[in-house]
C-alpha cells in the first residue's frame, strides 16, 4: 500500500505521459523506466515550513501515479538523500556530534553530489571506514555496523522501504578491499532503491516531518536548484541539464537530487509551477545509451508539466 491513492485522473495523465514519452524515444524499453508521480492539491500540505504535525501530514490523502514504482534499481546518487535524513536523525538524537566538516560534507554530498563527501558521511553515520579486506570475526562486526543506516529506515515501518538497500558508498571507479567484498561476488549487496521509495522520502521532507521542520527545511535548503541560465552554463556538473528541471520554465522552483552512472539517469525532485498544483516527480532510467542520452527526463518533466497545466484548467 502505497503512501499516496490511485486516482482515475492521474492513471489517464500518467499512462498518457509514458507512451509520449515511448513514442519519442522508441528505443527506451518498458522495462526501463520506473516514474511516481504525485500530485499535491489545494489545501496544500507540503513546502509550508512544517506547519502539520506529522500525525496530521500523513492522514493527509495525497493523489498519485506509479508505473514500475516498486521494482528495485540501483539509485547512483539518489541515495544521497537518504543518508541526508538519517545524518540529522543521529544529530537530533545526540547519535552523532555537528561539525564544520560534516556540514560541509552533507552540503557537497547534496549540493555537488560528490562522492568523496558522501564517503565521510557513510563512516560518520556507522562508525566504519573503508580499507583492506578485513578478517571474518572483524568484517562481520564492520557488516554489522555498516547496515546501521537500513536498520534506521525499516524502523520507520513505511512499507515503501521493505524492500531496499542503503548501506553501500557512492564511488567514482569502484569499490576496493573491504567495500569490494561487501558488494558481494556478483554486486548483489548494492544500494537499491525503488521510485515510490525515494518519492516518500522526498515527501517527508517537503512536507517538514523528515527527523523535524526546523531540519526539513535545512535539508531543502540543500536541494534547491537554480534554473538560471548563466548558474548552469558556469557548473556543466548541475542536476538540472539533462535532468527534470531541465524540462522546466526558469521561473519554476525546484528541489531535487539527482543520480548518474554509465548504466542509469535518475531523478527525485519537487517542483512548484506559478499558479499550478505542485508536484513530487521521481523517474528512474537504466540502460547505458539512456543513461547518456540528456532528453529523456527533460521530456518526462515537460509531459508532467503540462499534464499539471492540464489539471488546473479542468478544476479552474
Amino acid at each position: 500500500m502505497a503512501f499516496f491513492r490511485k486516482d482515475e485522473q492521474l492513471e489517464t495523465l500518467g499512462d498518457r505521459v509514458l507512451e509520449t514519452t515511448w513514442a519519442e524515444f522508441p528505443g527506451l524499453a518498458r522495462n526501463q523506466i520506473a516514474l511516481t508521480w504525485v500530485v499535491y492539491d489545494p489545501p496544500v500540505s507540503v513546502n509550508t515550513g512544517g506547519a502539520l504535525s506529522p500525525d496530521a501530514f500523513w492522514n493527509h490523502a495525497v493523489r498519485g501515479f506509479s508505473y514500475r514504482g516498486v521494482e528495485r534499481i540501483y539509485p547512483a546518487s539518489v541515495v544521497k538523500l537518504f543518508y541526508l535524513v538519517a545524518m540529522h536523525e543521529w544529530l537530533e538524537k545526540g547519535m552523532i556530534q555537528p561539525s564544520a566538516e560534516l556540514e560541509r560534507a552533507a552540503r557537497d554530498m547534496i549540493v555537488d553530489s560528490s562522492n568523496d563527501a558522501t564517503s565521510l558521511v557513510v563512516d560518520v553515520l556507522t562508525g566504519t571506514t573503508s580499507g583492506p579486506e578485513l578478517p571474518l570475526g572483524p568484517f562481520e562486526t564492520w557488516k554489522q555496523q555498516r547496515n546501521l543506516v537500513n536498520r534506521y529506515f525499516q524502523s520507520l515501518g513505511w512499507p515503501e522501504l521493505e524492500t531496499i538497500n542503503l548501506n553501500q558508498k557512492t564511488w567514482c571507479d569502484g569499490a576496493y578491499g573491504r567495500e569490494r567484498a561487501f558488494l558481494g561476488e556478483l554486486m548483489e549487496n548494492r544500494n537499491m532503491l525503488t521510485t515510490e521509495a525515494s518519492a516518500r522520502l522526498v515527501h517527508s521532507i517537503v512536507g517538514g516531518v523528515a527527523v523535524s521542520s526546523e531540519r526539513s527545511q535545512a535539508m531543502m535548503a540543500l536541494m534547491k536548484r537554480s534554473l538560471d541560465p548563466n548558474d548552469l552554463a558556469a557548473d556543466p556538473e548541475n542536476q538540472v541539464t539533462g535532468f527534470l528541471g531541465g524540462g522546466l520554465p526558469q521561473a519554476a522552483q525546484v528541489w531535487s537530487k539527482a543520480g548518474l552512472t554509465s548504466q542509469v539517469r535518475h531523478d527525485a525532485a519537487y517542483v512548484e509551477l506559478a499558479g499550478k498544483r505542485p508536484y513530487l516527480l521521481v523517474v528512474f532510467t537504466e540502460g547505458k545509451a539512456h543513461s547518456q542520452n540528456e532528453a529523456i527526463l527533460p521530456f518526462v518533466s515537460q509531459q508532467v508539466a503540462a499534464a499539471i497545466a492540464s489539471i488546473a484548467a479542468d478544476s479552474a
